[in-house]
């Protein structure tokens, strides 16, 4: 292995937990406040004793009774201030905390909408949920208790023993020799807790994958009767995250052990050798209470360490976590001299495009092996063959879901990787066989795509929660928008079209969900319209409605359609045939059938399905079956 293939050195914590700054930089001036205030809180706890000695060396020694009051004020009101200290640390601190907390879930959520389709395939929900939430969750517990406290105890702990050597030097060597085990056994203990905090966080998120799946598929396991299996996998995974959590456990418990241990058998031996330095008259009653006294504020801090070691060591990983995901880098950009896609006829070209995943081996072929097509203004073209040929991957490259391996996608002669995806994306409306509709109103869902229309200004983030669409032009177009894909039944729901749809349309019929996904994209009112199988759920009479008010739609629109069914191909202009890659042909359904084996056969096969699902009951009927026969009676005659 070469130099260049080793993996990179992992940064060390300090390094990696710098990388929060550029989240934290408006907050640092309230998080250095708050520090100020913990460490002053901890001075003043450190003053008490020195209060304390000084009573038991005066006025309880002397027997000035009149002194014990003053003496007694003193420590209540250096107690007094300490807790205002407290609470001033504390009120400085979590509002930044809770600021970095939104500034990092933004940030990561507009960075995942911006990455490109690959990356969520290949990336399981769960885990991006439990980045977005959990690890942003503990590195604000960090930002907001972790590090303060982590900086303020080892001042206090460096204070402390100062005053320990102040008080008597051989007592406060005895007590730091014995104390300085614990930087060892710390040591010894961040490395192991670290793996073991990477592998928890890790485990956390398939767990969440594995819920986020199983509630999402629930009538699949709930119609295959296989709720015990996904409870197996489960809790197989959730056992996994239970042993690794007991691991941590017990790594903890070690290092608990440890600093409880060392501070209180430093504490006994200093005791015993105090009482003695003081039966001798080597030190006073007072100092040794004192000692005594500042060795116990001491033990708080000491005994912190574990916990926040565990802390910082969590939101390391948790900022690695989180990194995972930020630098990834966005492969789908805007050129930097790209200019907004004018409007055009709305021509579509396919110029020897070529595609492959960026993941694929080398062995393996391209999906798309030089796909050249031309779709004329107005034109409406299907795109047809058999299942992996590649016709949904071609659909996806027209509003650069994903970017040519090779070649170029022309719209009205202009590249589509020269123009920002914004632009292109207004021009070019999408529906998809696979309709996913979003927990909104059905208003707010079919207008999605019209921006001009939404009512209100997207906040810094670019979201626009809660928008609403109003005024006629918004209410023409969603009323026409439902009327071409016969949604009309979302007028009939219970608050009709202000009705909020379950999370992802679940709550709609498939056919319903088709609908107002197709009305969806109509809405948008493109130059380009293209339809990956739409109407695949409805039920003959529907789909009969929308394919002739399509038609109205098309006449105007250069559309383009995958076409599973004969039904959808009478749509179409012109029928370009898709065969292991390549347009093997292009021309009208009669000259394909007359001059083309393989459309023929792809034919027969969309035909026979056809038939298939006529006999379930589902979509066609004889009526359309009988039709679509007529339609190529006389060219099949012909052959």
């Amino acid at each position: 292995m070469t130099d260049s293939a080793l993996p990179a050195p992992r940064p060390s914590t300090f390094r990696a937990l710098l990388r929060i700054y550029p989240f934290v930089q408006g907050a640092v001036p309230r998080l250095a406040l708050g520090g100020v205030a913990a460490l002053f809180a901890a001075v003043v706890a450190l003053s008490i004793p020195l209060a304390l000695g000084w009573m038991v060396d005066g006025p309880l020694a002397s027997g000035d009774t009149a002194q014990i009051l003053p003496t007694a004020a003193v420590v209540l009101g250096l107690g007094v201030a300490e807790a205002f200290f407290v609470f001033l640390r504390r009120a400085l601190v979590l509002g930044p905390g809770t600021h970095v907390d939104g500034k990092m879930r933004n940030a990561i959520y507009v960075h995942l909408q911006k990455l490109p389709v690959s990356f969520h395939d290949k990336w399981q929900s769960g885990q991006l949920l439990s980045r977005a939430m959990g690890d942003v969750s503990t590195v604000r517990r960090w930002l907001s208790f972790g590090i303060v406290m982590l900086a303020v105890n080892g001042i206090t702990i460096v204070i402390g023993f100062t005053m320990l050597f102040v008080f008597n030097p051989v007592l406060g060597a005895i007590f730091t020799l014995f104390s300085l085990p614990l930087f060892f056994f710390s040591a010894r203990f961040q490395r192991r807790l670290e793996k073991l905090s990477r592998r928890a966080q890790d485990q956390q998120g398939d767990l969440a994958t594995i819920v986020e799946e199983s509630v999402h598929g629930i009538r699949i396991l709930k119609a295959f009767g296989r709720e015990s299996h996904a409870l197996e996998g489960l809790t197989e995974q959730a056992s996994a995250v239970r042993t690794t959590e007991l691991l941590k456990g017990r790594t903890m418990a070690g290092m608990w052990f440890w600093l409880l241990f060392i501070p209180d058998s430093a504490f006994a031996v200093t005791l015993v050798l105090g009482i003695a330095l003081a039966s001798t008259g080597s030190v006073t009653v007072g100092t040794l209470f004192a000692f005594f006294a500042t060795a116990t504020i001491l033990r708080g801090p000491i005994q912190s360490i574990g916990f926040l070691l565990s802390l910082t060591i969590d939101a390391r990983n948790a900022l690695d976590r989180f990194f995972d995901v930020l630098d990834t880098p966005i492969s789908i950009l805007d050129a930097d001299n790209a200019l907004d896609l004018a409007a055009g006829k709305g021509s579509l070209v396919f110029d020897n495009v070529h595609f492959r995943y960026e993941d694929a081996s080398a062995a393996t072929p391209d999906i798309l092996r030089g796909i050249t097509l031309e779709i004329l203004p107005g034109e409406t073209m299907a795109l047809v063959g058999l299942t992996g040929s590649g016709k949904t991957t071609l659909t996806a490259l027209t509003t650069r879901l994903f970017d040519v391996t090779s070649g170029r996608i022309l719209i009205d002669g202009t590249d589509i990787r020269d123009v920002t995806a914004g632009s292109l994306r207004t021009r070019v409306a999408m529906a998809f066989e696979d309709a996913t509709l979003f927990s909104l109103p059905v208003r707010e869902n079919v207008l999605l795509g019209r921006a001009d229309l939404v009512g209100g200004e997207p906040d810094a983030s670019g979201a626009m929660p809660g928008v609403t669409h109003s005024g006629p032009g918004a209410e023409a177009v969603l009323n026409q928008a439902l009327d071409v894909a016969q949604a009309g039944f979302a007028r009939d729901l219970p608050r009709g079209l202000d009705t909020t749809i379950g999370e992802e349309g679940l709550s709609l019929s498939g056919g319903q969900r088709q609908r107002l996904a197709l009305a969806r994209a109509i809405a948008v009112a493109p130059s380009i319209l293209v339809l990956d199988d739409p109407l695949s759920a409805l039920d003959v009479t529907t789909e009969a409605m929308v394919e002739e008010a399509l038609r109205r739609v098309l006449a105007t629109t250069t559309a383009l359609i995958v076409a599973h069914r004969p039904s959808t191909v009478a749509l179409a202009d012109r029928v370009a045939l898709l065969h292991e890659g390549r347009i093997e042909d292009v021309g009208t359904h009669t000259e394909l059938m007359k001059r083309s084996e393989t459309y023929r056969y792809v034919m027969s096969s969309l035909d026979e399905e056809a038939r298939e699902t006529t006999n379930t009951g589902s979509i066609k009927t004889v009526e359309l079956e009988r039709e679509y026969r007529a339609l190529t009676r006389d060219e099949e005659a012909a052959l």
